[in-house]
């Protein structure tokens, strides 16, 4: 391209053109319509799943060597979780909140919470001094603000323990109990767990967040593909192509369509967010005081905003340039889906990663899933919202996301450039190849 090439405006006229297309489009407004609505239900995700959880009982293990100190813990903590004055019951003739049971051997209890056999395990040992030494391991489900009860409880089993033993020992001092709380699942596994209004903010932003990224770069690049084709269908892209380069054009369908997806986005995440400050509210006057769920805005920090920014950018100008050199190679529209499954079902792969993730899984998988590029954009946005991401692993995967865009823009405007120009012709690999290849 020589300098007197006009690259910026040209770029700008097409981009002012399809986001002018876009925007007033009738699909457009139904669609962030749609959008909207399924983003506030996504934030009101912790009142419902409170409201169903109203039913159910907290199942939580009780490990202890002591058989005779097993059985009184399960007894004590019982009754205290479960009494209603202390905020930790339910009314007459409904099912008990927490169901304490007695379990194995203590050094099988992470294990045990870690694939869901218990929400939670109070681990019991006894020291050489006679204090009793409690550990209670939350699971990904059970958040830290029990731990007051669990406080409580745990006072009463070491003071009837004492009294117990006081016929046997003669007057031994009373030794106040140790109690730890330690994450066993969950994002800050091995740590100070969340609370569960914490935990729960956390999960519905990266919800909101994986499934509007999603939204963006599939849907959207598929537009970019589909305007494509329609220019090709109709010949128009023959007077295009010879009014302005394959980059330009390239470069102005997605700087055109990536904006009219950034419109819609502060649509549609608007009212989640609105819906977030205002769901606290909501629960206790459905619930009262103890229907509160607090959900919490503290992970919705500066920092994570501007990572989603940057990920919603960047993934999805990779994805729309790899759309645009896909949709140049079909003449009809009825062929487009054909060349475009291979590229949905990768952003499906990170997806279903991702979503994996939120759930606490996928352990190597959703690490190595976070620095490749085609995920990157879901993964490491869902783990810098529900976990701990070191600066190195997020400016390596930024990295790796910048360089690959810079190599797919150049491999898609030569893609672009020489199947715009072809007519009736099957995309295979190595036709695709010779008109790479043809490109000057």
């Amino acid at each position: 391209m020589s300098r007197h090439d006009p690259l910026l405006p040209n770029v700008l006229i097409v981009a002012r053109r399809e986001y002018g297309a876009r925007v007033r489009s009738r699909l457009f407004v139904l669609s962030t319509l749609l959008l909207a609505g399924l983003a506030v239900l996504v934030a009101f995700s912790p009142l419902l799943v409170r409201l169903a959880d109203r039913g159910l009982t907290t199942r939580i293990g009780v490990y202890a060597s002591d058989d005779a100190l097993a059985e009184r813990a399960v007894s004590i903590m019982s009754g205290v979780m479960n009494n209603e004055s202390l905020g930790g019951g339910r009314p007459e003739g409904a099912a008990p909140a927490y169901a304490f049971i007695r379990a194995g051997a203590p050094e099988r209890a992470a294990a045990e919470i870690g694939v869901g056999r218990y929400e939670a395990g109070l681990v019991a040992s006894r020291e050489a001094t006679g204090r009793i030494a409690f550990t209670f391991l939350t699971g990904e489900t059970m958040g830290a603000d029990r731990s007051t009860l669990i406080g409580v409880g745990t006072l009463a089993v070491a003071i009837l323990d004492w009294t117990a033993a006081q016929p046997l020992t003669g007057a031994a001092p009373f030794q106040i109990p140790t109690l730890d709380v330690i994450a066993a699942a969950g994002p800050t596994a091995g740590g100070a767990p969340l609370t569960n209004a914490d935990f729960a903010g956390r999960r519905v932003l990266g919800i909101i967040f994986v499934i509007l990224i999603f939204i963006i770069l599939v849907i959207y690049g598929m537009w970019v593909a589909a305007g494509v084709v329609a220019e090709k269908a109709s010949r128009v892209m023959e007077l295009i192509i010879s009014a302005a380069s394959a980059r330009q054009l390239v470069l102005g369908k997605v700087l055109g369509i990536g904006m009219a997806g950034f419109t819609q986005y502060a649509f549609v995440l608007a009212p989640a967010l609105v819906t977030l400050v205002l769901e606290d509210r909501i629960a206790v006057s459905l619930m009262g005081p103890g229907g509160s769920v607090a959900p919490s805005l503290a992970a919705l920090s500066p920092a994570l905003l501007a990572a989603y920014a940057a990920f919603f950018i960047l993934g999805f100008t990779l994805y729309a340039l790899i759309y645009a050199a896909a949709g140049s190679l079909v003449s009809r529209a009825e062929d487009l889906q054909v060349i475009a499954l291979p590229l949905s079902l990768i952003a499906i792969g990170g997806y279903m990663l991702a979503i994996t993730a939120l759930g606490g899984g996928g352990g190597p998988i959703v690490r190595f899933a976070s620095f490749f590029p085609f995920w990157s954009p879901f993964v490491m946005l869902t783990r810098l919202t529900i976990g701990r991401v070191e600066p190195w692993e997020v400016v390596l995967c930024f990295t790796l996301l910048l360089a690959t865009i810079v190599a797919t823009a150049w491999l898609s405007t030569r893609v672009y450039a020489a199947g715009v120009l072809l007519y009736g012709q099957r995309p295979g690999l190595r036709s695709i190849w010779r008109a790479v290849r043809s490109v000057g």
